[in-house]
């Protein structure tokens, strides 16, 4: 057996380094989103609040390669963003509270949402990396 396989390109893959695309996207993102590993779904992916585990206590997936760096938070952002400042606008209009009140409200409900989404985003894209074998989760094993 050869160490490498011809592509139909013509262009050749070595044996060592899968094909990306044979890990199923949607489930990935789910268990992600769930804050489980990526790959069997069960064990914690992160420890604390945003820290990834070095390895899945239960199918020994090594999560170090990932690199979410800041794409958790742009993504926050950019969700609570979209959903609160329409509702900020529909209830200004609409109603006229005062603006303390208005302002506790809102600051509240963006720091709540904030707080429920980065943990999850930060799953979903660590699992994104993984389905799609980026920064190292290409390796078997």
């Amino acid at each position: 057996m050869t160490d490498e396989t011809t592509m139909p390109t013509g262009s050749t893959l070595p044996d060592s380094e899968p094909e990306t695309g044979d890990r199923p996207l949607k489930p990935a993102l789910w268990r992600g989103w769930r804050r489980k590993c990526p790959n069997c779904g069960s064990g914690p992916l992160l420890t604390g609040y945003l820290k990834v585990n070095d390895t899945c206590q239960v199918c020994r997936q090594e999560l170090f390669h990932h690199r979410a760096d800041d794409g958790p938070a742009y993504l926050t952002i950019l969700i609570v963003g979209h959903l609160m400042a329409p509702g900020l606008h529909f209830t200004f209009v609409t109603w006229r509270p005062e603006p303390l009140t208005l302002f506790t409200i809102f600051a509240v409900g963006c720091v709540g949402l904030s707080l429920y989404l980065l943990p999850r985003l930060k799953g979903a894209i660590v699992g994104y990396q993984w389905a799609r074998q980026l920064y190292g989760f290409g390796k078997t094993g």
